[in-house]
């Protein structure tokens, strides 16, 4: 027989609990008013040593007009996730949609739409994201051309003349890339990405390969284009800095969502701008959850957990069992 703490049923009748499973029922499906919702997404890969499971089971909620970035070690299954969004890959099992589309269902016609018109893309390497021998202008022009989404010369000279002003490379309309740096390069293509007004824009550590002050300069064009656009951006980043400065930090492990960092901004009676953080770990559609690792190992949790169930949270004790 398993034994039962005498707290759970002192502090939760039956009642309550059926009570709040007619609550679950009846709340709104899976991701119903997000951007993008990913339902237990899995990934898998056939390699010569046997399957890789890049994804297992993510769940991934983002509202329209957040700016989030995705962390994560090597081999956490970021790319994988971005590379699904941006219709590049096609997921094993588990749903995925961005605005409106159905990631799993769209045939090859579609899904050319979709990466087109839905959604924008920049590279961590500066030379893939323009190509050579066009200007600047002419590269945030060249999608629309493709697209037909902005129509007429006059039309699209004007959309690629406010683009580059707004990410700051406007003197720069004329340049090739090998003429420009390595931030106005990744500027021009944070403009080519929004060329056909994308609901979404992914960006795969678009400051890589840069200093921290050029770095600076491009996540505060990310974060203009949010702001005054609406857009939607996904970072995935190894840059401590950029992580920290986005107000939902998402970190990936082991092909799951494990914890989130949210940022609330507020000032003080004095003036005082304050930013303050809290961690929360993430609990999928089967009620999983990863406990961070630093919490882990300072309790020398293993192999499970003691979990008590109280009317407003639940305990979660080291397994003290002989």
């Amino acid at each position: 027989m398993t034994e039962q703490t005498s707290a759970t049923p002192d502090a939760l009748t039956l009642a309550d609990l059926e009570r709040r499973v007619e609550q679950q029922r009846q709340r709104p499906a899976h991701g119903h008013d997000a951007l993008i919702a990913c339902d237990r997404l899995v990934r898998i890969f056939a390699g010569q040593g046997g399957e890789v499971q890049a994804l297992q089971g993510l769940d991934l909620l983002v509202a329209k007009g957040e700016l989030m970035a995705l962390v994560g070690a090597s081999g956490s299954g970021k790319s994988t996730l971005l590379n699904i969004l941006a219709g590049l890959d096609v997921p094993t099992a588990g749903g995925a949609s961005v605005a409106g589309f159905d990631l799993l269902a769209m045939d090859s016609r579609s899904r050319l739409r979709y990466r087109r018109e839905v959604v924008g893309f920049v590279w961590q390497q500066t030379a893939r994201n323009l190509l050579p021998y066009l200007t600047a202008a002419q590269n945030v022009a060249l999608p629309m051309r493709l697209s037909g989404i902005v129509k007429g010369r006059r039309q699209r000279a004007a959309r690629t003349a406010e683009l580059l002003e707004m990410t700051g490379v406007a003197h720069c309309r004329d340049r090739r890339p090998h003429q420009m740096s390595g931030g106005e390069q990744q500027r021009t293509a944070i403009a080519v990405a929004l060329a056909n007004h994308p609901a979404l824009v992914l960006a795969d550590e678009p400051t890589g390969q840069l200093d921290s002050a050029t770095a600076e300069q491009v996540f505060a064009t990310f974060h203009t284009v949010n702001e005054e656009l609406g857009t939607t951006v996904v970072l995935v980043t190894h840059d401590t800095a950029v992580a920290s400065a986005v107000h939902r930090t998402v970190a990936i492990r082991d092909g799951r969502t494990a914890s989130e960092v949210l940022r609330r901004t507020t000032t003080d009676d004095q003036g005082r701008i304050m930013t303050t953080a809290r961690e929360y770990a993430t609990v999928d559609r089967a009620g999983r959850l990863q406990l961070p690792g630093d919490f882990t190992q300072a309790l020398e949790i293993r192999d499970r957990v003691l979990l008590e169930l109280e009317p407003d949270h639940i305990t979660v004790r080291p397994d003290q069992a002989p």
